[in-house]
């Protein structure tokens, strides 16, 4: 069930737009930011609310990567591997944070404090490889550089 501050938030996204499915995106993003990501109870409060079926607001949550439809992290680093960054090394910068965290592409650290995920892209390839952890994004990532970027995420 939707809280009240929760509902107050959504009432509020869906100001801006002509119609209520305008603000998919900002309302799945509302509620992960209050319960950390997308459960199926959710998907379906949300629905409710903004008057769609479950399954149309799945297919903007699953299509967006930034929504997260299963429990992830206290942190999230996203890890580019578009061709820029795969040329640039990625590949050894992905095999650093897997022997120092134990953790790979698509997996959580046992501590739950950090989600791996690839990206297609995010717009670092000037800067390539690239890493971004929430809001936060690194380039020219090394393997020698990363464990000092993650280190800043507790």
């Amino acid at each position: 069930m939707l809280s009240e501050i929760e509902r107050r938030e959504l009432e509020d996204a869906v100001k801006s737009y002509p119609d209520k499915r305008g603000a998919a995106i900002d309302a799945l993003l509302t509620i992960q930011r209050r319960r950390g990501w997308i459960s199926d109870d959710s998907l379906l409060e949300i629905a409710k609310f903004l008057e769609v079926t479950a399954e149309d607001l799945d297919s903007v949550a699953t299509f967006y990567n930034l929504v997260f439809r299963k429990p992830v992290g206290r942190h999230v680093a996203f890890m580019c591997d578009s061709i820029s960054c795969w040329i640039k090394g990625c590949e050894q910068v992905q095999e650093q944070i897997k022997k120092l965290y134990d953790v790979d592409l698509g997996q959580t650290t046992s501590d739950g404090r950090l989600t791996v995920l690839p990206i297609a892209c995010l717009g670092q390839c000037e800067r390539a490889p690239a890493v971004m952890i929430d809001q936060d994004v690194y380039g020219d990532v090394t393997p020698e550089k990363i464990e000092q970027i993650v280190e800043k995420y507790k």
